[in-house]
């Protein structure tokens, strides 16, 4: 039966991580939830990405991913026992569709082992994953934007025709607990301020701190915002140089926000400078003014969607290399070291517009 008029009463995704990547598939469940609106509809996530998911209306169900727990399946008895209940209760749920958006072997097995008829995956997909599905999504550009491969997905199931809609929650309840935070810090409720986010996993797509301290001066003499720094518990010290480096005016949150509390920071920023990484998909996704640093991961595949004015890199041959550390880096990490503060408030200034409406 043609999948474009087939109909489903119950379907998981499964798209564990990372971060970006499951920002990157929220218009999936946005056309999922609209093609099937009476659909049962589940989410198989990692629980630091589960954040992004829970409390959202077009989800029936968010299926915690352990991922550190079952990686050490037989290695002991707990862990692997522990993984056989929960491909069990998968099962015992009744997925009549499945779409692995992750497209490796362990979410090709688990897509498996849910004993869904229909189980929809790339055909490229790496690590043998394709040969678990019963349908192959081709994939005619492997360069394409990482939304743009996930939307194949779409075209499949009959709703290529939707628009890409991420749609991500901002709760009440974590937007007034940050206000309030703010407020403590000398932020008072609705002014306007800029974020930035100095840190990243990945040391060679991190321009430098001395860099961002720089910048956050400027926007704070040049625009009149207070800055917000923000990121995770393991880019709270980079925070922390760029803030005393910078000195007054600069609040750093970094470590100390929750996932909800995060998004909520990024949904009423005038302003966000940001590395490839989680935080600025949640600012692309949030439609905020922004400026994202590239230097040796493609634009092109995971850059903010449909938004090449926000991208700020140097045009080197070099460039993107997906280089992780900067020791293997036979140019003297060029991309970054050469990307100078005075291009970046060229275009945050170009990128600021003061009162922008908040999403």
């Amino acid at each position: 039966m043609d999948l474009k008029t087939r109909e489903f009463r119950r379907i998981l995704i499964i798209k564990p991580s990372s971060f970006g990547d499951v920002i990157h598939a929220m218009p999936v469940l946005h056309g999922l939830r609209t093609r099937f609106p009476h659909a049962r509809i589940s989410w198989l996530v990692a629980n630091n990405c589960a954040g992004l998911l829970e409390e959202h209306p077009d989800l029936d169900e968010v299926i915690r991913f352990d991922r550190k727990r079952y990686g050490r399946i037989g290695r002991g008895l707990a862990p692997t026992i522990e993984f056989i209940r929960f491909l069990g209760e998968l099962r015992r749920r009744s997925f009549d569709l499945v779409l692995d958006l992750q497209g490796l072997f362990r979410s090709a097995f688990l897509t498996i082992a849910t004993g869904a008829q229909v189980t929809l995956g790339f055909a490229n997909a790496r690590e043998f994953a394709p040969l678990f599905y019963s349908r192959r999504i081709a994939v005619p550009d492997p360069e394409a934007h990482a939304v743009d491969k996930n939307c194949l997905f779409a075209q499949a199931l009959g709703f290529g025709d939707l628009p890409v809609l991420f749609n991500l929650l901002v709760r009440p309840n974590a937007a007034e607990s940050m206000a309030a935070v703010l407020d403590a810090h000398g932020i008072a409720r609705g002014r306007p301020y800029a974020l930035m986010g100095p840190g990243t996993r990945w040391e060679t797509k991190r321009w430098p701190a001395a860099g961002f301290a720089e910048v956050a001066r400027r926007i704070r003499s040049e625009l009149g915002l207070p800055v917000v720094l923000i990121g995770m518990e393991d880019e709270a010290q980079v925070a922390e140089e760029v803030q005393q480096a910078a000195g007054e005016g600069v609040v750093n949150l970094a470590g100390r926000t929750k996932l909800p509390e995060l998004i909520a920071l990024v949904s009423r920023a005038a302003l966000c400078l940001m590395h490839d990484s989680g935080p600025m998909h949640l600012a692309t996704a949030l439609g905020r003014p922004m400026v994202a640093i590239y230097g040796p991961t493609s634009p092109r595949r995971t850059g903010p969607y449909h938004r090449p004015d926000a991208i700020a890199r140097l045009d080197l041959p070099c460039s993107p290399c997906y280089i992780k550390r900067v020791a293997d880096c036979p140019y003297d990490h060029r991309c970054m070291r050469d990307l100078s503060p005075d291009t970046l408030m060229d275009r945050l200034r170009v990128s600021y517009a003061p009162g922008a409406k908040d999403t």
